[in-house]
């Protein structure tokens, strides 16, 4: 089932897929919800440079992400698998790295 979701991803120097000043690499396209303010953004960085808040993790069920190329949310399981569910466009893999800031 599809979760299209009509959110905007937020962050500097955002391209059409969720690219951002921080993260830019092609497979760079997931956009990730902030707890607090409930906004996708390209990055935590982004987050805390634009918002007056710091980022604060989703819960894994919450939908926490978003494909930047077909805009569906995406729950973590389904995240991690690599690439999106909907449109198979791949994720970079080294997003492993920040999973305990994004997520809880």
């Amino acid at each position: 089932m599809e979760r299209r979701a009509v959110f905007k991803i937020w962050g500097r120097e955002i391209d059409s897929e969720g690219r951002c000043a921080h993260y830019h690499q092609k497979n760079d396209i997931v956009g990730l919800k902030c707890l607090t303010c409930q906004k996708y953004f390209a990055c935590y960085q982004c987050h805390d440079e634009l918002m007056d808040h710091s980022f604060k993790a989703c819960d894994k069920t919450d939908y926490p992400a978003i494909c930047g190329k077909c805009r569906n949310i995406i729950n973590f399981e389904d995240y991690k698998e690599g690439s999106c569910i909907h449109c198979h466009a791949p994720f970079n893999p080294n997003c492993h790295r920040h999973w305990s800031i994004y997520f809880k």
